[in-house]
C-alpha cells in the first residue's frame, strides 16, 4: 500500500506522469485502431485507450468493449466516450488523490491549457501491487489508504490555516470599508430619502447570494477540467444571461414592494436598476473569478468566495446609490 509524504503530495503532478500511454487517432476506424494495437501493444498494466485529434487534444476514451464489438469500419470518433475526467497540468499529487477518491478510477489523463494530452497518472504512483487491483477489496483498501494520507497532509495548525485564509478575508474587510466610504459620498441623497437606506441590506444580500451561487457552479465546472480563456468566454456569456434574468426578476419584486409601501417611483426604479445590475455583475464576477484564479495558479476554493463577495458589495452599492442620486436629486 502507498506511503505518501506531505512533500510528495505537494509535488506537481507533471513530475509523476507516464508518457507511454496509448494514443488512438479520431480519424481511424475501429479496424485500423485494432491493427495498430496489435503492432504496438500498449505498455503498463493499467490501460485506457485515449482518442486524440491531429493536434493531440483529448477527444474521448474508447472502451475495450466498444473496440471489440463495433464494426471494423466504424470511426473511432463515433465510439469514444466524450465525458472524460481529466487532471490539469497545474495539479499536484494531492489533487490526483482527491480525483482518484471521488471517481474511483485507476488512471487519469493529464491535459494542458489547450486540452492537449501530455501524460497519464495511474495507481502505480501509489502502489506497486497493480496485479492485485482486480480484487475489489484490494482496491477499496487502496482508496481508503490514499484518503488517509491525503487527509493527514492537510494543514492541522490553526496558525497555518489562519495565514492561508486571512489574506482573502481581508478582501471583505476592504470592501466593507469601501462600501462605507461610498455611502458617505452619497450622504446627501440618503439624508433626503432615508428610505433608500432601508433597502441596502436586501440589495447587498441578493447580490452576494447570486455571487456565491456562481462561485460554487464555477468551481464545480472546473472540477477535472483545465481553465482556459476560451472556456471562460463561453461561461461568461451564459452566466451574463442568467444573471440578467435573476436580477430583473428579483429587482422587479423588490421595486414593486417598495412602490406599494412608499409610493415613490424614483425609489422603485433605483431598486430595480440597482438589484438587476448588481446581481448581473455579481453573477459574472462569481463565475469568472475561479477560472481566473486557476489560470493564475492560485487556489480558487479559498480565494474566490471572499473576492467575489467583496466585489459584489462594491458593484451593487455603487450602482444602487448612483441611480438613486440621478433619479431623486
Amino acid at each position: 500500500m502507498p506511503s505518501l509524504s506531505v512533500k510528495t503530495l505537494n509535488e506537481p503532478i507533471r513530475d509523476h506522469l507516464r508518457r507511454d500511454f496509448t494514443r488512438l487517432r479520431a480519424g481511424w476506424t475501429v479496424g485500423e485502431a485494432l491493427a495498430r494495437l496489435r503492432e504496438q501493444p500498449p505498455e503498463g498494466k493499467i490501460v485506457y485507450f485515449y482518442v486524440l485529434d491531429a493536434e493531440d487534444r483529448l477527444l474521448g476514451v474508447a472502451s475495450t468493449r466498444a473496440l471489440l464489438l463495433s464494426p471494423l469500419d466504424r470511426p473511432l470518433a463515433e465510439i469514444a466516450a466524450r465525458d472524460v475526467e481529466t487532471l490539469p497540468i497545474t495539479a499536484t499529487v494531492r489533487d490526483a488523490c482527491v480525483y482518484f477518491l471521488r471517481r474511483r478510477l485507476l488512471a487519469l489523463p493529464v491535459v494542458d491549457e489547450a486540452g492537449v494530452l501530455v501524460g497519464v497518472v495511474d495507481m502505480e504512483l501509489f502502489t506497486k501491487e497493480i496485479h492485485r487491483l482486480d480484487d475489489a477489496a484490494i482496491r477499496d483498501d487502496l482508496f481508503q489508504s490514499i484518503g488517509v494520507h491525503e487527509a493527514d497532509a492537510d494543514p492541522r495548525s490553526p496558525w497555518r490555516a489562519f495565514r492561508r485564509r486571512f489574506p482573502w478575508l481581508g478582501c471583505n474587510l476592504a470592501a466593507g470599508l469601501l462600501a462605507a466610504f461610498l455611502s458617505g459620498v452619497f450622504e446627501g441623497v440618503l439624508r433626503n430619502v432615508v428610505a433608500l437606506a432601508f433597502f441596502i441590506p436586501l440589495v447587498l444580500n441578493l447580490a452576494e447570494s447570486v455571487s456565491s451561487q456562481s462561485v460554487g457552479l464555477s468551481l464545480q465546472l472546473l472540477h477535472g477540467r483545465p481553465a482556459t480563456w476560451r472556456s471562460m468566454a463561453s461561461r461568461f456569456y451564459r452566466e451574463a444571461a442568467t444573471g440578467a434574468m435573476l436580477g430583473l426578476a428579483a429587482g422587479a419584486v423588490v421595486a414593486l414592494a417598495a412602490l406599494a409601501w412608499l409610493g415613490r417611483p424614483g425609489v422603485a426604479l433605483a431598486l430595480l436598476g440597482g438589484v438587476a445590475g448588481g446581481v448581473t455583475g455579481s453573477a459574472l464576477l462569481g463565475m469568472t473569478l475561479p477560472i481566473l484564479l486557476r489560470i493564475m495558479r492560485l487556489d480558487p476554493r479559498v480565494a474566490a468566495g471572499p473576492i467575489a463577495l467583496a466585489g459584489a458589495d462594491v458593484i451593487t452599492i455603487l450602482l444602487y446609490l448612483s441611480l438613486a442620486q440621478w433619479l431623486l436629486s
